[in-house]
């Protein structure tokens, strides 16, 4: 895997990007209190919790990683900035045709793939031991085409964190090389989302979704780790989990600039690896 995880301290620069900015998957580093250039609407008061789901046994295998095995992911001890899972290990289906790092408290486990997937594609979620849900994976999705998207309905989003990521992909006109990011979309509230993509968000800064979803090669399906296939702007009466999502933008700098979850899960991300 190339790359290191980056530096947590970051900011969330101006919502006014050209298109090649967002080409080239690049996210505003430094310190600094965040900016938006457009007023956020009413915040009606409390955010969505996370959702929740019992805990399950894994299939596949999880054996502890005292060495660290992916590259570009630190070994155990020497974790990630911010990162405090002291204690990792590696998650690998019974095919070993994918596997990722994880804290070894976390639960991965293996549910039904979605209907219309490619023969032999995966579904695996990734829990807390309280059963709080933290990403899933899966492969051997079809492509599906971009829905209509209206000016009317376009927002302004912006890219917090980008890392980039060593996975199989399909080089292409529409495609980017992947990242593991997490980006925020403006609505009633600032919606964020953890995921991996090569797919371009949308030109001006504006997008109606933010997909996590990487194009693989041909014949082999897309795939998706992340918090949620897609990010978009929540109406004030949806459920928002398993997104997240934020009264200002400063609480969302704090939980990427400080939270323990972001960090482990950056890390958990940058350690995917796709057998080709």
């Amino acid at each position: 895997m190339t790359g290191t995880v980056p530096t947590r301290k970051v900011r969330i620069a101006v919502v006014i990007f050209s298109a090649a900015a967002m080409l080239s998957g690049c996210s505003s580093e430094g310190k600094g209190t965040p900016a938006w250039t457009a007023a956020p609407g009413s915040s009606p008061s409390g955010a969505s919790p996370s959702a929740t789901a019992p805990a399950g046994s894994a299939s596949g295998s999880a054996s502890p990683t005292p060495g660290g095995t992916s590259e570009g992911t630190p070994a155990s001890g020497e974790a990630a900035p911010g990162a405090t899972a002291q204690a990792w290990k590696v998650y690998t289906d019974s095919a070993k045709s994918v596997s990722f790092d994880l804290p070894q408290e976390w639960i991965a486990q293996s549910v039904p793939a979605e209907q219309g997937t490619l023969p032999g594609a995966l579904k695996i979620e990734v829990k807390k031991p309280d059963g709080t849900y933290l990403a899933t994976l899966q492969t051997g999705l079809p492509d599906a085409g971009p829905a209509a998207c209206p000016d009317s309905a376009r927002k302004p989003y912006v890219v917090v964190s980008s890392v980039p990521v060593d996975l199989p992909h399909l080089d292409g006109a529409d495609t980017i090389s992947p990242h593991v990011v997490f980006r925020i979309i403006q609505g009633y509230k600032f919606f964020g989302s953890n995921g991996i993509t090569n797919l371009v968000g949308g030109a001006d800064g504006k997008a109606c979704e933010l997909s996590n979803v990487v194009r693989g090669p041909a014949g082999k399906g897309n795939y998706t780790f992340g918090d949620v296939g897609s990010l978009r702007s929540f109406a004030v009466d949806e459920k928002v989990a398993p997104a997240k999502s934020f009264d200002t933008l400063d609480e969302a700098a704090k939980y990427v600039n400080e939270g323990s979850e972001f960090a482990n899960v950056q890390r958990m991300l940058l350690s995917l690896k796709i057998k080709n």
